[in-house]
C-alpha cells in the first residue's frame, strides 16, 4: 500500500458518541481531515451541531445528532442515520464515558450509581458495536475503537466503578475482535493517561498534576490531539492487521489522582 493511503479515510464514514467536546471533537475532527463523512453524536445537540459546522467549513461531510447512549432508541436512530444520510457505516468510536474522577466512595455510592456508570461505559459500547457491524461487514470495512482510561489498569481510591468498567471495556473489546474479525471487523482500544478535557479540570489541582508529572517521563498532560492520533491510527488502513488491542498514550508513564 502506498504511504499516502495509509491514513486515507475517503469513502468512510464514521460514528462518534460525546462528539461535541474533548476528546471526542478532536477525533471526529481528524478523521474528517483524513477524509470520512462524520456522525458527530452529542448528549447535547448545539455541541454536536458545532463540530458538524466546523467539519462542513473544511468542505468534509457531517451531520449532528443528538444522543442518550443510556436510550436504546438513540443507539438506533444515530446508526439509521448516519447510514441513510452519509451512506454507510465503516468506523465507530465509542467515546462517552462517565465517572470517575475519585468520587465513587464505596461505602456511599448506590447500586444503581455503579449501574449506570456500566451502563454508559460499557453496555453502550456493546450495543453500538452491534448495531454498526452488520453495516461494516456489507461495506467491506470496519474498525470499533473504544476510548478507555489508564484508570482501568491503575489501582486508586473512590474509582472502582469507573475503573471496573474500563477494565471491563478493555476485556470485552478483545473478545469482540475474536467475534468480528471473520468480517474484517477490528475492535480496539485507546487508554488516554491524564488528558486536558473538562473531567480532568474539574479535580485538577497544581499539587495533583506536580505528582502525576512527578510520574510522566514526557513532562507534561496529555492533550485531546494527542489521544485523537492513537484514533485515526485505528481508524485507518495502516493499523488493517491490528485487533484486540489496547494502546495507552500516557506520556511513557502512570498518572492516578491519589
Amino acid at each position: 500500500m502506498e504511504i499516502t493511503n495509509l491514513f486515507n479515510l475517503k469513502n468512510r464514514v464514521a460514528v462518534i458518541t460525546g462528539g461535541g467536546n474533548g476528546i471526542g471533537k478532536a477525533s471526529a475532527l481528524i478523521l474528517a481531515q483524513a477524509g470520512a463523512s462524520v456522525a458527530v453524536s452529542d448528549l447535547k445537540l448545539p455541541d454536536a451541531e458545532s463540530v458538524a459546522e466546523e467539519i462542513r467549513q473544511m468542505g468534509g461531510k457531517a451531520i449532528a445528532v443528538e444522543c442518550n447512549v443510556g436510550k436504546d432508541e438513540d443507539l438506533v436512530n444515530l446508526v439509521e442515520r448516519a447510514n441513510a444520510e452519509l451512506g454507510g457505516i465503516h468506523i465507530l468510536v465509542n467515546n462517552v464515558g462517565v465517572g470517575g474522577g475519585g468520587r465513587e466512595n464505596p461505602f456511599k455510592i448506590g447500586v444503581d450509581k455503579f449501574v449506570w456508570v456500566f451502563e454508559l461505559n460499557v453496555f453502550s459500547a456493546w450495543r453500538l458495536s452491534q448495531l454498526c457491524a452488520p453495516y461494516m461487514r456489507d461495506g467491506g470495512y470496519g474498525s470499533i475503537i473504544n476510548i478507555t482510561s489508564m484508570g482501568s489498569i491503575n489501582k486508586s481510591p473512590n474509582m472502582s466503578a469507573y475503573a471496573g468498567s474500563k477494565a471491563a471495556l478493555n476485556h470485552m473489546s478483545a473478545n469482540l475482535a475474536y467475534d468480528y474479525g471473520q468480517y474484517g471487523i477490528r475492535v480496539n482500544c485507546v487508554g488516554p493517561g491524564a488528558t486536558k478535557t473538562a473531567a480532568l479540570a474539574s479535580v485538577l489541582t497544581p499539587e495533583i498534576e506536580a505528582k502525576m508529572l512527578a510520574g510522566t517521563p514526557i513532562k507534561r498532560l496529555g492533550e485531546v490531539e494527542d489521544i485523537s492520533g492513537a484514533v485515526l491510527y485505528f481508524a485507518a488502513p495502516v493499523s488493517e492487521w491490528v485487533s484486540g488491542q489496547v494502546l495507552f498514550v500516557n506520556g511513557g508513564g502512570v498518572q492516578t489522582l491519589d
